[in-house]
């Protein structure tokens, strides 16, 4: 039953699945700081526009945004230029979910900013730093440990929602399942073992995110003091 073709293909759908979420997570942080900027800014024609997209991304099921975005995209290229474009499987699986992750994380990254004592950024333009400086030096710093959390238990959460894309074309680990149990008519045997692959992928992420939460957990670390 496992021959080493079906070993390999489960090897190499496992790295697209962790390829596939690694360029989701770093995409998506981009744009959930874009979003997060938005949101805070004092120009509601900048911020209502961004808390209303945010809104949208987070109540539409995630399905049906990754569907949306493979076929969706297609579709408006279409209508503009004429001509029918077909768009690539694995890089709308990381469009649709780098938008899931930022929607979420968006959130979590401003409450975190909220979060930071405004006495610290008072303390530190009393000793003559400016935003910027005060913003990066002290706020960051600090927020960036309130986020972490969230951030980290979103990653787990995108890690299983790859399978999402195996609905549009992408071979990554749980469409190479369905392929191998189409073939051998075995289905519990390789959908245990993408279980498993699953699993030992997430046991790995989190014994990285309990070293890297450590590394931030730093009581009075970028804390202005007297």
């Amino acid at each position: 039953m496992f021959s080493s073709g079906y070993i390999n293909t489960l090897i190499d759908a496992t790295w697209m699945t962790v390829l596939l979420a690694l360029v989701s997570v770093v995409v998506g942080l981009v744009i959930a700081l874009l979003f997060t900027c938005a949101e805070m800014a004092k120009w509601r024609v900048i911020s209502m526009p961004a808390t209303l997209l945010v809104t949208m991304l987070r109540g539409l099921p995630e399905l049906l945004i990754v569907l949306f975005i493979f076929f969706g995209t297609s579709h408006a290229l279409f209508l503009l230029t004429g001509n029918y474009v077909e768009m690539s499987p694995f890089w709308s699986g990381v469009v649709a979910l780098s938008l899931i992750f930022a929607a979420y994380g968006s959130q979590t990254i401003r409450g975190a900013i909220k979060a930071v004592p405004k006495g610290q950024s008072e303390a530190a333009y009393a000793l003559g730093f400016g935003k910027a400086a005060t913003f990066f030096r002290f706020v960051v710093p600090q927020a960036t440990r309130h986020a972490l959390p969230g951030l980290t238990n979103q990653w787990l959460v995108l890690l299983k929602d790859t399978a999402l894309v195996s609905l549009i074309g992408v071979t990554d680990l749980m469409q190479q399942a369905k392929l191998n149990v189409a073939s051998t008519h075995d289905s519990f045997t390789w959908y245990a073992t993408a279980a498993v692959i699953y699993l030992a992928i997430t046991l790995i992420s989190q014994q990285a995110i309990k070293r890297l939460t450590k590394r931030f957990d730093i009581p009075g670390q970028s804390r202005v003091t007297a």
